[in-house]
């Protein structure tokens, strides 16, 4: 069986839908699914050629829609060569030529159907259209809901969510509203790497901190959306009222890429009028590879206070690293985490990040301790990629045969 992903970018620098589309491609493998992708990046993009399915550059895009004259003809001629097809995101060219290309082949004659379905990946969060900083787009959004994506939604066969409250969600923020099936499929991860000397040195070597230096760990997006600035000044207000335990604060590193920003800038400002911040923050720039998992590795625990997180992906990264997670209530999987003890659950304000930080560090090690098991118990019972993604084939095939998948 082969299965087609539609996306805007496969670029890693884009975020998680690309980073989803990798995680599964290797699991699909091994029941037997082949995964090829087409994209509206340049064909000279420098991250191509490092994939092991095939990608397929059509760009690049010439506007912010993702418009690229290459797709559409690109999807008419060879999306029969697929069992199934899935759009990855909404908002874009991309989905809007998928139905003009699925419309145009359900009029050929002798055409075979072929399902395809739309995974938003949080694209339907209410938080778009209610966010105080958006709302020009999301009157921009609201005509365009009208006018092309409610149809767009409507000739899906489904769409495709990544966890039951994504889907309870995507309810509220537009009508019509009236997608042919909603599939809660979930989503994972692969088990990450085990752990070796060499990736904890790779993440010194990103980062300058002292090899024996605790560490609480943001891998993000330098983004207002992620609760940076929130993040800082709690920190900054817990170290300036900590006295004679300063010492004993674990320092805060925060990871991933947008510190050129110009909210990257405002954050190292406030970290530059404050001696305490320069000596505790830590700001190595996006982190992969075997510096990624050295910082998962080390960390004392991971820390995320969104204010909109359809999955997380580094969150089931973190727990998958035996990581506890310290998260707002705005990530879709917070009910989760809570419920299997993986992490500790607070509102997504700066009141709420401040109890994030001073709840864990009032842990006794031994407290800590029970924390990183039940968090890997967590990532087992729920974002382990072997469970999902028989959940999201039998979605796309009902009557496919799942045969025994071996673990990664």
């Amino acid at each position: 069986m082969k299965i087609l992903r539609v996306i805007a970018s496969m670029d890693p620098k884009s975020g998680g839908p690309c980073q989803g589309i990798r995680n599964t491609a290797s699991a699909l493998a091994r029941l037997n699914v082949q995964n090829e992708v087409v994209c509206v990046d340049s064909p000279d993009s420098e991250y191509l050629g490092s994939d092991t399915f095939p990608i397929y550059a059509l760009g690049p895009a010439t506007n912010p829609w993702g418009y690229a004259s290459k797709l559409l003809p690109w999807l008419i001629e060879n999306i029969s060569q697929f069992d199934a097809v899935i759009v990855h995101g909404l908002w874009l060219y991309p989905s809007y030529a998928t139905k003009k290309a699925m419309r145009e082949l359900a009029e050929l004659e002798n055409s075979k159907p072929i399902p395809w379905f739309i995974m938003p990946h949080g694209m339907l969060d209410p938080y778009f259209q209610n966010a105080p900083d958006r709302k020009m787009k999301a009157l921009r959004n609201s005509v365009y809901w009208k006018v092309i994506e409610s149809k767009v939604v409507q000739a899906a066969n489904a769409l495709l969510f990544t966890c039951q409250e994504e889907l309870l969600l995507a309810r509220q923020p537009f009508t019509p509203y009236k997608p042919k099936n909603e599939i809660n499929v979930g989503y994972g991860i692969q088990p990450p790497p085990a752990y070796t000397a060499e990736m904890s040195k790779a993440f010194h070597e990103k980062c300058k901190l002292e090899s024996n230096q605790k560490y609480l760990l943001f891998l993000s997006r330098i983004h207002p959306k992620k609760g940076v600035d929130n993040l800082i000044l709690a920190y900054k207000d817990i170290l300036e009222n900590s006295g004679n335990s300063l010492n004993n604060m674990p320092s805060l590193v925060i990871a991933g890429p947008g510190m050129e920003s110009d909210f990257g800038k405002e954050m190292l400002a406030i970290i530059e009028k404050s001696d305490l911040l320069k000596k505790k923050v830590f700001f190595p720039g996006m982190l992969g590879g075997n510096a990624k998992w050295g910082a998962f590795y080390g960390c004392e625990a991971f820390i995320l206070p969104s204010h909109q997180e359809n999955f997380g992906i580094a969150v089931a990264e973190a727990l998958a690293c035996k990581r506890p997670v310290l998260i707002s209530n705005k990530i879709n999987i917070w009910r989760e985490i809570k419920e299997s003890g993986g992490g500790i659950v607070r509102d997504d304000n700066q009141k709420g990040t401040r109890e994030l930080l001073s709840d864990w560090i009032k842990l006794t090690q031994a407290e800590k301790d029970v924390f990183d098991d039940k968090a890997f118990l967590t990532f087992q019972a729920h974002f382990r990629i072997e469970k999902n993604i028989k959940t999201l084939v039998k979605a796309l095939w009902p009557n496919f045969v799942i045969e025994n998948m071996k673990a990664h």
